[in-house]
């Protein structure tokens, strides 16, 4: 999952895009509300939720967790606050102050992760709780981090990603179950750009500042997989990295007018195209492969690397995006979702690849194309946005519960007051 941050669009109001989890669900944040959009056809991007609270106005951060009721908020008139809210009832379940700018939240069905420039706090999202804080964090200005999205049972492949270095490419990955630190893949000689685990957990892609080449490792050892080249003519700013839901497909987005989709091919099955590669570069490379031994490593590399399966021409560069491989009506599409206030949709040949077609853009202002507003896909509008501000705090917590979906190894009493903490909490 990766995310859009940014100063104020004057057409769109558009400050952050960002999509859930499983790429179901889209959030987007603007000068004056918030916004959720379901994923579920092509031919239409139906409004889930806009706010109307004065509260919700600026938000720069919003998560929600996967198809759940339970969103994150932070807002720029507010950097340092974190709102966690039930959306559907308009509640807000808790809020919690932090000493610096936050830069990025992150959630899955067992944590809740804050990301400050040199500190992250994981929580138990269950009950938010500080479980553990990772101090002095070599400097992370843009909030580099990636949460996995963790099995239904939240024990397994539960892991925290984040840079190792400020200077090189190092990965941290740390268990976010068992809050204990698991491996450091050493990734890249640069500083890393973007970072994404696959929907397993068991799988992590990177990229550093330079965005020609990206890597895949295992997190259970940080073996490197698979290695590809994004271009050879130029480096670029990778804005995101995206696993398809079944890690065979992975897509990056830069500031350049071309996303890449990449094919995780198993050089030990048959049929696959590693096996015998094609044209001129194919040539060279297998020409390479018998004579490695005789060239500079750097040279051998640069023909050992995978190219792009698929590619995608975006009508706009320099523009900051993010992309997601979401299955829509049983098929896998390609979605870009841009500052310039829109999300592109693509079909993809999974036979044969090469250029992807699109089949339609939407706005992310709510707007349909005919200038009609878009409707509220399960018939809970704005107005809701201030009902329930009384609710107890056992209330709060129990739909925080259920938001989650899981049930716990442990129940919390929820008639136990003393079991939450207080509803404002401000983290050193």
């Amino acid at each position: 999952m990766s995310q859009i941050r940014q100063e104020n669009d004057s057409r769109t109001g558009g400050v952050f895009v960002n999509f859930n989890q499983d790429s179901t669900s889209l959030a987007v944040g603007t000068k004056v509300c918030y916004r959720l959009f379901s994923l579920s056809s092509v031919d239409r991007l139906d409004l889930i939720y806009e706010s109307t609270s004065e509260l919700d106005e600026d938000a720069c951060l919003v998560e929600r967790l996967f198809s759940s009721s339970l969103v994150a908020v932070v807002s720029l008139s507010s950097p340092r606050k974190l709102k966690v809210c039930h959306f559907k009832k308009g509640t807000e379940i808790c809020n919690y102050s932090y000493s610096n700018t936050i830069l990025a939240v992150k959630l899955n069905r067992a944590r809740l992760v804050v990301c400050l420039e040199e500190s992250l706090y994981i929580h138990n999202i269950r009950d938010m709780k500080v479980l553990h804080t990772i101090r002095d964090t070599p400097s992370n200005p843009q909030g580099l981090c990636a949460l996995s999205p963790s099995t239904p049972n939240s024990n397994e492949h539960c892991y925290l990603a984040y840079p190792g270095s400020a200077t090189i490419g190092e990965v941290q990955i740390f268990d976010a179950y068992n809050l204990q630190a698991k491996t450091m893949i050493p990734a890249h000689d640069s500083p890393l750009a973007a970072i994404a685990f696959s929907y397993s957990g068991t799988l992590i892609a990177t990229a550093s500042e330079k965005g020609t080449v990206i890597r895949i490792f295992r997190v259970e050892d940080g073996a490197r997989l698979h290695e590809f080249r994004r271009g050879v003519k130029r480096c670029a700013t990778i804005y995101s990295l995206a696993f398809s839901a079944d890690s065979q497909y992975l897509a990056a987005s830069s500031n350049t007018e071309t996303v890449h989709i990449f094919k995780l091919e198993d050089p030990q099955r048959p049929g696959s195209s590693s096996e015998e590669p094609q044209g001129w570069m194919g040539y060279l490379s297998k020409a390479v492969s018998v004579s490695a031994s005789y060239l500079p490593t750097q040279v051998a590399d640069v023909f050992s690397q995978g190219r792009a399966f698929a590619t995608v021409h975006l009508p706009f560069q320099g523009i900051r995006n993010v992309c997601a491989l979401a299955t829509i009506q049983k098929v896998m599409r390609l979605l870009i979702a841009s500052a310039d206030g829109y999300v592109y949709m693509y079909a993809i040949n999974p036979v044969e690849g090469g250029d992807c077609t699109l089949l339609k853009q939407h706005r992310l202002d709510g707007v349909t194309e005919n200038g009609a507003e878009n409707s509220h896909s399960d018939g809970h509008s704005g107005a809701q946005g201030k009902a329930k501000l009384d609710a107890t705090d056992s209330e709060k917590f129990h739909d925080m519960e259920r938001a989650t979906e899981t049930p716990p190894a442990n129940p919390l009493r929820l008639d136990d007051e003393g079991e939450f903490p207080p509803m404002t909490q401000k983290l050193d």
